[in-house]
């Protein structure tokens, strides 16, 4: 058993080596450790149980220890958690547990420090990951749960030291029940390998995903992730529920990467981006179309909230544009709005009726909003 759990640990710790090559997430490496240290424990307990007494009984449990400790390190850096510093100390408590004097009760005191010390650290880890269970994947919920009842395992065990009549003497028993601890670690953990691993590369195909739709400077969507998520957004627009585009661009913003050099209209750009982003409404989507060009989707508004919302963000923009740069001419917003009660044949039908309410923005001396109600045709204009 005990060659079976060397073999099992040491293909888990290379198996999660591998994945890192090609994930690189840090969790994996302290995964990967654990597994490694569970597999020289178990290869130290091999030699001993075939008479090389190379170590002590309870440094094999010391290393069980540690190698949960590493888990929870690897769950803290996949959770983002940082661990108080308090979690070292249960080194200090061992190392002061192994210099205790020998005694009748020190095989005991041993075996139940050991078994709650490992149950201390899967139960943290397992509450570590409660709050990604539902938001990561399968395998996070998997992991989860698997640490818990390998928590819960030890506890149990631990209880059996308070057993009248149970003789854990384990010097005697020449190190089986570190054995039998050991092959259970490692074949609970196994269950955990696929998990940890198959949990980052969702976060990593995740993250993939996410950048792939978000525009790189702003993080805004771009046209392409707006492109599938607005039939969603549009597909309850009627007359009682009108839907809206407000589509924006930044008036003179040329002169502003001539004159004070492209980082500064990169800057620009974010700080509009960011504007829109805290004004968002519910029921809305923004994103980046390109350039110094922006777009706002909304479901559920009007007339008189669009106006609001574009004159909200023209009014704010203009303001720290004029305080940021000093131009000959002001930098300010140019807002073409579009309302509509009936979902649009496609969205970039929708983007040109806004290009045009748009153009006659900018036609009308710009730093403005030209408002096309298309339930009722009738064209309005705010400065």
């Amino acid at each position: 058993m005990l060659t079976l759990s060397v073999a099992l640990a040491a293909a888990a710790a290379l198996y999660l080596a591998v994945e890192w090559g090609s994930i690189r997430e840090p969790s994996l490496l302290f995964w990967s450790a654990g597994f490694a240290t569970i597999s020289v424990g178990s290869t130290l307990a091999l030699l001993r149980s075939n008479g090389y007494l190379l170590i002590g009984i309870w440094f094999a449990n010391g290393l069980l220890v540690l190698a949960h400790w590493l888990f929870l390190l690897g769950v803290a850096r996949f959770t983002g958690t940082r661990l108080s510093r308090a979690w070292y100390l249960i080194f200090v408590a061992w190392t002061a547990l192994l210099l205790l004097p020998e005694g009748p009760l020190w095989s005991k005191l041993m075996f139940l420090a050991n078994s709650l010390l490992v149950a201390l650290l899967a139960l943290r880890a397992s509450a570590l990951l409660r709050p990604h269970g539902r938001s990561l994947s399968v395998g996070a919920v998997q992991l989860r749960y698997v640490l818990l009842a390998h928590g819960l395992f030890y506890i149990a065990k631990s209880l059996t030291v308070v057993v009248p009549g149970t003789l854990l003497d384990l010097t005697a028993f020449r190190g089986e029940i570190i054995q039998i601890s050991l092959v259970e670690g490692t074949m609970a953990i196994m269950l955990i390998a696929l998990s940890m691993t198959g949990t980052e590369r969702h976060r990593r195909e995740k993250r993939i995903a996410r950048l792939a739709a978000r525009d790189p400077l702003t993080t805004l969507y771009n046209r392409r992730a707006l492109e599938a998520r607005a039939p969603r957004l549009l597909e309850d627009v009627s007359s009682a529920r009108p839907g809206a585009l407000l589509l924006i661009d930044i008036d003179n913003f040329k002169l502003v990467n001539d004159l004070f050099g492209h980082g500064a209209g990169d800057r620009l750009l974010v700080a509009l981006s960011e504007m829109i982003r805290s004004a968002l409404p519910e029921r809305a989507l923004a994103a980046r179309l390109g350039g110094d060009e922006f777009v706002i989707l909304l479901g559920e508004t009007s007339s008189e909230r669009l106006l609001a919302l574009g004159n909200a963000l023209r009014e704010q923009f203009n303001s720290t544009a004029a305080q940021t740069f000093s131009t000959p001419e002001p930098v300010t917003l140019s807002i073409g709005a579009s309302l509509f009660d009936q979902p649009p044949a496609s969205l970039a039908a929708l983007i040109e009726q806004g290009d045009a309410a748009l153009y006659e923005s900018k036609r009308g001396g710009r730093d403005s909003i030209r408002l096309v109600d298309r339930s009722s045709g009738e064209p309005l204009r705010t400065s």
